[in-house]
């Protein structure tokens, strides 16, 4: 099974894939597009070309659990997904996963242009850690 994450965004969306196994994180990528629709094609055309059975969405919820506008967003683009392809999508929880990104690039040394171009990529790889994490630990029970 392989699986693709998505961190969405108005200007950039970062984007990860899993391996075949959906044991890690492999390749990573910023689709610049601001308009949604086209975004939203760029995805599926992605989600095709690496043959994923499960897309997973960042779902940006507030610190307080309560539902905002990139949220809302999310929850649209997952709704557009579902009724245009013939896999599972997910919204999956990504509080904190811009700021652990930044913290990771920080750390790494990149700053400037070179983090503006990569901590989308960064963060979609986060989400996607995270959903494997998960899908483990489910399977464990």
């Amino acid at each position: 099974m392989k699986v693709m994450a998505i961190d969405y965004g108005d200007a950039r969306t970062g984007v990860a894939v899993s391996d075949e196994s959906a044991s890690i994180a492999g390749a990573a990528w910023v689709i610049h597009e601001k308009e949604q629709c086209a975004t939203a094609q760029a995805i599926i055309a992605e989600a095709a070309a690496h043959c994923v059975d499960v897309i997973v969405i960042g779902y940006p919820k507030n610190m307080d659990g309560s539902v905002g506008p990139r949220a809302k967003k999310s929850e649209h683009l997952a709704e557009f997904f579902r009724g245009q392809l013939d896999i599972e999508v997910v919204l999956w929880d990504e509080r904190m996963t811009t700021i652990s990104a930044h913290r990771i690039l920080t750390s790494t040394g990149r700053h400037g242009k070179k983090r503006k171009n990569t901590i989308d990529a960064v963060a979609a790889s986060l989400i996607l850690e995270s959903y494997l994490q998960y899908l483990k630990k489910s399977s464990n029970l």
